[in-house]
């Protein structure tokens, strides 16, 4: 069996007993009354149950004195959370009997419920997990599930009307034990069933209604900030139009003013007009009396003026030039004062030069006898790579004439020493590059002995390059060795394969002359099998005469019998002989059917 959870187990009880408070106190406020005071008993288990729900999992705080566990706190973070609640933590706080955290707390708990927002307030609390944690262990009714099923039984108080006086009470020094006896069913409570679902239908009524009185009262309140809101605009506009109406007025005034000033100005300007017209015609009768003398004036005026321009404009060239000449002089002077300026400077950064240069060429001449060293024993250690590497060629030059001897085989192992000659070479002629190279980044370090901090560098990677190329020559080497180590091992294995391919060329040889053998031994039995199938020996008393010569046989003129063909011939025209395999002597053969022809002995036996 599995082992309960003790927090989870007093979770559920808890969440029990509120459930059977809660249900117990509506069902006993409907039988009994709308309105409940503090000393109805099922109300005061309810306080006592809630205080043991919001105690369950507090944590220990440490005051001066002792320990200390209330539940004060986590309710006096509702008033941050949820702004309506200020009103009952002002007074609470301000109540003079309370002395204790804990009577605050009750005190709280009976002001929220009168308020019919215990459920609201609490729900604001549990939303705000991190803020509980601080007061509540992770395993409390209040940070789990059960406390918001508790917060939803919560709403179905709103039912009741409560009217608790908390100013007299003592509810500091109160002791909270739940009575469990008033939550055993009794006969009594089976006989007013109906009783209470007619009452439970108008509180569902009077609910209604309250719900409906609470919208009311929001849209009623909302209704008036949108008035108050409303009447603002208007008189502001009103004070709008009021200065609107004052500027136009005062416009229209401006208007009527400006209006008479300008006829005023017509008058005068027409008068004026008037005057200077008779002016006028004045001044141009004068005018025309007076121009002849005044055109012989401006002849002379003109020629004066001409002989004028032209002295002022001599004298205007020579200040000119003294001007310049003034400007060329005073240039000179600042470019000599410069020029003695910049070669002071020049000089003292040249003395400061030739000392760094001083200084440069020691350290210079200090690196290059290190590098001459290097280069040394680089030398060394190339010359020691060429013999190396003219062994390896006469070795390569060995070997290729070992190699043309042998078979396809080893030409695609000569392929590959080729390939391996050729990237050697290649590497010595970069190696030769590279010194070649370093060679001329000698010559470069002799001759640019002002950049320093540039040629250390340049120093430092090339003696890393160096590094680098000693380390691959070295493994270059390394693989040479194992490419020569391995090519011995080919040719042996070459060896090798020759002896086998010779040994089974031997050996199919024998097999072919066996097999040779036997097929010829096996065609000489067919071919003798086959003469003798269905044909008869003539006798001696019919086969008198040769079919060639068609002499008669006798001691010298032997019968010869052939196998294919079944004639009879005499020695003197079966000459034709043919050398067989199988037979140390040539045998004599048929002159019609070529077969092998056979002596005939007696006349029975062939």
């Amino acid at each position: 069996l599995a082992v309960k959870d003790p927090t989870a187990v007093e979770r559920a009880n808890l969440l029990n007993m509120a459930k059977l408070s809660i249900k117990g106190l509506i069902e006993s406020a409907l039988s009994f009354g709308r309105t409940l005071d503090s000393d109805y008993p099922p109300l005061q288990q309810f306080f006592v149950v809630m205080e043991h729900c919001l105690k369950h999992g507090l944590k220990v705080r440490k005051s001066f004195l002792s320990y200390n566990k209330t539940i004060w706190g986590p309710l006096e973070l509702v008033e941050k959370l949820y702004p309506e609640a200020e009103e009952i933590a002002a007074s609470v706080r301000d109540l003079p009997g309370l002395k204790t955290p804990l009577g605050r707390a009750r005190a709280w708990l009976r002001l929220a419920l009168m308020q019919k927002k215990m459920a609201d307030y609490l729900r604001c609390l549990i939303i705000q997990r991190d803020l509980l944690s601080e007061f509540y262990e992770y395993h409390a009714l209040m940070m789990e599930e059960e406390g918001a099923v508790i917060v939803g039984l919560l709403v179905g108080l709103n039912v009741i009307d409560a009217n608790l006086c908390v100013k007299g009470e003592d509810l500091d020094s109160q002791v909270g034990v739940i009575d469990f006896s008033m939550y055993l069913k009794s006969d009594d409570d089976i006989g007013g069933k109906e009783r209470n679902v007619q009452i439970a239908a108008i509180l569902d009524q009077k609910n209604y209604v309250e719900e409906l009185n609470r919208q009311l009262n929001s849209t009623v309140s909302s209704l008036h900030a949108r008035v108050d809101s409303l009447e603002k605009s208007n008189t502001k506009l009103i004070e709008e139009l009021a200065i609107a109406k004052n500027n136009i007025i005062k416009l229209q005034e401006e208007n009527h003013q400006l209006r008479s000033e300008n006829t005023l100005i017509l008058m005068k300007t027409q008068h004026h007009l008037e005057a200077t017209k008779v002016d006028v015609e004045a001044e141009l009768q004068t005018y025309k009396h007076s121009r002849q003398g005044l055109d012989e004036m401006y002849n002379e005026a003109r020629r004066q003026l001409r002989e004028e321009s032209q002295l002022r404009q001599d004298m205007e060239n020579e200040l000119v030039v003294q001007v310049s000449m003034k400007h060329e002089i005073e240039l000179a002077m600042k470019l000599l004062e410069k020029d003695i300026h910049e070669k002071q400077d020049t000089l003292i950064g040249l003395r400061q030069q030739l000392d760094e240069v001083k200084a440069i060429n020691m350290e210079m001449y200090q690196k290059l006898q290190v590098s001459e060293d290097a280069m040394k024993e680089k030398n060394e250690i190339i010359g020691r790579l060429e013999d190396k590497t003219n062994q390896i060629n006469a070795t390569m030059k060995q070997l290729e004439q070992r190699l043309q001897q042998a078979e396809k085989a080893q030409m695609e192992a000569e392929a590959e020493d080729e390939k391996l000659k050729q990237e050697y070479v290649n590497k010595s002629e970069s190696l030769q590059k590279e010194f070649s190279q370093k060679e001329k980044q000698l010559l470069q370090l002799e001759t640019d002995l002002k950049i320093e901090k540039e040629w250390r560098q340049t120093l430092e990677d090339d003696l890393q390059k160096e590094k680098e190329t000693v380390s691959h020559l070295r493994t270059e080497t390394q693989e040479i060795i194992n490419l020569k180590k391995e090519f011995l091992k080919l040719q042996e294995k070459n060896k090798q394969l020759k002896r086998i391919c010779q040994d089974q060329e031997a050996a199919l040889q024998e097999l072919a002359s066996k097999l040779s053998e036997s097929k010829l031994k096996i065609e000489d039995i067919k071919e003798a099998n086959k003469a003798l199938q269905g044909q008869v020996w003539l006798k001696d008393k019919e086969a008198t005469h040769c079919k060639l010569c068609e002499k008669e046989f006798s001691l010298s003129k032997r019968k010869h019998h052939c196998r294919n063909c079944g004639e009879i011939f005499c020695n003197a025209c079966s000459d034709n002989e043919l050398p067989l395999p199988s037979s140390p002597k040539p045998v004599r053969v048929c002159d019609s059917c070529h077969a092998i022809l056979i002596q005939r002995c007696s006349s029975n036996v062939p």
